[in-house]
C-alpha cells in the first residue's frame, strides 16, 4: 500500500512538471509551447485535407485491416479473455500506462530534460503532450460519441452500434494513449531497443484491455493505429523547428492552400 501511495505521488509529481511544460518556450524555436501546441492541433486535424493518393490507400488498408479484425477476430478473443480471470494485478498495472502512467513517463522526460538540458528529453515530453491530447483528447473521443459501439461486457453482439448514444467501446482510448506515447519515443530515439520496449508496453496495455473485457480487439487496433499516426505526424512536423532546418510546409486555410516555410532563422 505504501508502494502504491509512492507510485501516485511521484506520478503527481511528474504530471504537475509535465504541464509546466505548457508556459515554457520550446528551446529551439523560442516558441511558447501553448502557440506551438495550437499550431500541432491544427496541423494534425486538417491534414486529410493534404493527403494524397499513396495517404488515402494506406487509410483504406487501415480501414479494412480494422474491418476484418471485428470480423474474425473480435469473437474469439472476446469469448477467450471471458474464460480468464480478469483479476491478473500484472494486467491491472500495464493498462495504467494507457492513463496515468503515460503522463507520469512524459513528466519523467520533461523532468530528465529540465535538469540535464537535454533537448531531446524535452522534446520527447512535449511532443508526447501534444500527441496526448490530439490523439486521446480530440479524435478518439469524438469516434466514441459518433460510432457508440457498446463495449463487450455490454452486449454479447460484436456489432452492437448505436451512434451518439454515449457507448464508448470504438476505438480504445488506453490504446491510443499508450501507442501515441510510444510513437513520440520510438520516432525520437532510434536505439532499437527504445523502440522496441515502448511498443511492446502499449501493445499490452491494448491486450489487458481486452483481458478485462473493455474492449474488442478491433477497438485496440484502430487505437494503436489512430496513436501512431498523430504521434508520428506531430513529431515529423515539429522536428524542422528544432533542428534549425528549413522545411516547406503545406498550408490549408478556408479560401486559400499554398506552401509555407518552416524553421529557425
Amino acid at each position: 500500500m505504501q508502494l502504491n501511495l509512492a507510485s501516485r505521488l511521484l506520478q503527481a509529481l511528474c504530471a504537475s512538471a509535465l504541464l509546466s511544460a505548457l508556459a515554457q518556450p520550446a528551446r529551439a524555436s523560442d516558441t511558447p509551447y501553448a502557440e506551438l501546441l495550437v499550431d500541432d492541433i491544427k496541423h494534425v486535424l486538417t491534414a486529410p485535407s493534404r493527403w494524397e493518393k499513396p495517404e488515402w490507400q494506406n487509410f483504406g488498408l487501415a480501414a479494412l485491416a480494422i474491418a476484418g479484425t471485428a470480423a474474425i477476430v473480435d469473437r474469439p478473443l472476446r469469448d477467450e479473455m471471458r474464460r480468464q480471470s480478469g483479476n491478473g494485478r500484472f494486467m491491472r498495472d500495464v493498462e495504467r500506462f494507457g492513463a496515468g502512467y503515460s503522463l507520469g513517463v512524459l513528466g519523467g522526460f520533461y523532468l530528465a530534460g529540465a535538469a540535464g538540458n537535454n533537448d531531446r528529453a524535452l522534446a520527447v515530453a512535449q511532443d508526447g503532450l501534444a500527441a496526448s491530447l490530439i490523439a486521446s483528447g480530440i479524435v478518439t473521443p469524438v469516434l466514441k460519441y459518433a460510432t457508440g459501439r457498446s463495449r463487450p461486457r455490454e452486449t454479447p453482439d460484436i456489432a452492437h452500434f448505436r451512434p451518439f448514444s454515449g457507448a464508448a467501446s470504438f476505438p480504445s482510448g488506453h490504446t491510443t494513449q499508450a501507442f501515441a506515447v510510444a510513437s513520440v519515443i520510438s520516432a525520437h530515439y532510434d536505439e532499437t531497443w527504445v523502440k522496441c520496449s515502448s511498443y511492446t508496453v502499449a501493445g499490452l496495455v491494448g491486450v489487458a484491455r481486452s483481458y478485462h473485457d473493455a474492449h474488442f480487439a478491433s477497438d485496440v487496433l484502430a487505437g494503436a493505429l489512430i496513436g501512431t499516426l498523430v504521434g508520428q505526424t506531430v513529431v515529423a512536423y515539429n522536428q524542422p523547428r528544432r533542428s534549425g532546418k528549413v522545411a516547406l510546409l503545406p498550408e490549408v486555410t478556408p479560401g486559400w492552400a499554398g506552401a509555407r516555410l518552416a524553421g529557425n532563422f
